[in-house]
């Protein structure tokens, strides 16, 4: 069993922020795969599926980010899931937007959602690191990354939790480059994405 842990924050009014897209693309892989209906569970929203016949449980903590170890530990301690059979899914602003990484264990890199998962989890569990670019200062980070995604981004990003979706049955076979080549062959990473002081605006 595996246990995916989208990272975000709760609420219509986070839904379309940067810090949301762990939020975005675990409700693009319960969708694709036909999970369970969420419902309200481990301090969180919880759906329950399989993929090639490995039963999964998608997980989005409705603790806000910082607190989200809490409710990814309580999950994995009730299904009795392994440290090495949980895989987070995040924002990366050390990452081109649009690009994809797959990375197990460590640090957080100022990432305050990985940040709770090491301290009640640890460290060595898998991340899906989704790229969003860096604004380029530091004292902009808040504001971006609790920005919405800019309009000339979006359509992008719901083909790129789309083809997160159908390519995580290569994942759970354990086969990580070969996710990461199809998610890029889906939904290749734009060539020119507008510059970062004009969608910080939006």
């Amino acid at each position: 069993m595996l246990l995916l842990v989208g990272l975000g924050n709760p609420g219509p009014e986070h839904a379309g922020q940067r810090h949301n897209v762990g939020f975005m693309a675990a409700d693009a892989i319960v969708r694709r795969h036909g999970f369970s209906p969420w419902r309200k569970k481990f301090q969180g929203d919880v759906a329950e599926g399989s993929i090639g016949g490995v039963k999964l449980v998608v997980l989005k903590p409705a603790t806000y980010m910082n607190l989200s170890g809490q409710s990814a530990a309580a999950a994995a301690q009730f299904y009795k899931i392994d440290l090495a059979d949980v895989i987070a899914i995040h924002d990366e602003l050390d990452l081109k937007f649009g690009k994809l990484r797959v990375k197990r264990g460590g640090g957080a890199a100022g990432h305050n959602g990985l940040r709770s998962l090491d301290q009640h989890l640890g460290q060595d569990y898998l991340r899906l690191r989704l790229g969003i670019d860096h604004p380029g200062e530091k004292h902009l980070v808040t504001n971006y990354v609790l920005g919405n995604f800019a309009k000339a981004e979006r359509a992008f990003v719901e083909t790129w939790c789309d083809a997160i979706a159908d390519a995580l049955p290569i994942l759970v076979k354990g086969d990580e480059a070969g996710f990461m080549n199809k998610v890029h062959l889906l939904a290749p990473a734009p060539e020119d994405p507008a510059p970062r002081a004009a969608l910080k605006k939006e």
